[in-house]
């Protein structure tokens, strides 16, 4: 099996263990070690001073990204301007799709078009193999699409991506950093759901810890 989708199914085999979890969850606090696990060491995020940042380290090719995709759109609109929500996708090998999440962050239409991109691979069984196949499917210029895609910075901009899954210590996906600290997936919480009330947990722990600092 591709390495990549290895881990896809792990994260699946491990959703089934954590059912009990987000039972107990819907009971009390989040519990340290099973629900979320902390980042050791805590790793610099991009959110300025007073914000807390939320990572999503995902895949396009993951199903289970994919059925997270429109409940965490809706997380997102919901949220405060302190939560600052980004997004970094996670190589596993599949460096194809990986870059084309950064050619179109590049482009400013990620949020745009990643619904698209989800319906394409997991509705339709569309292969995404070249640039030249993205665009069409994405509606974009075949060239100028290409561009960007082969583009230096873009590469850059993947590799770096692949860093950050690292220094986290990712092994799967979907999963969720908080303030660079502490980290919660679905296979923890035991769902989708259970796993955004964790990361609701997490930030709000935090702001309230930055303001008494403050």
């Amino acid at each position: 099996m591709n390495p990549s989708r290895r881990l896809c199914v792990q994260a699946l085999a491990a959703s089934g263990a954590g059912v009990s979890a987000s039972v107990s969850l819907a009971q009390g606090e989040p519990v340290a070690g099973r629900d979320f696990r902390a980042v050791n060491p805590a790793q610099p995020v991009e959110a300025p001073a007073g914000r807390v940042e939320v990572l999503e380290f995902f895949a396009y090719w993951c199903p289970h990204c994919a059925s997270l995709e429109a409940e965490l759109n809706d997380w997102r609109k919901r949220q405060p301007p302190e939560i600052v929500f980004r997004r970094e996708h996670v190589s596993f090998r599949e460096t194809r799709i990986q870059q084309l999440h950064y050619a179109l962050v590049a482009l400013g239409k990620a949020d745009e078009l990643s619904p698209r991109i989800f319906h394409a691979i997991h509705v339709d069984k569309v292969r995404l193999e070249t640039p030249q196949k993205m665009a069409e499917v994405l509606g974009l210029d075949p060239k100028s699409f290409a561009e960007v895609y082969d583009s230096f910075s873009v590469r850059t901009r993947a590799r770096r991506g692949t860093q950050v899954s690292e220094a986290y210590a990712i092994d799967g996906v979907p999963s969720f950093a908080v303030a660079g600290k502490y980290l919660t997936a679905p296979s923890m919480a035991g769902s989708n759901t259970a796993a955004l009330r964790v990361v609701d947990w997490l930030a709000a722990r935090e702001r309230k810890s930055s303001g008494s600092r403050g």
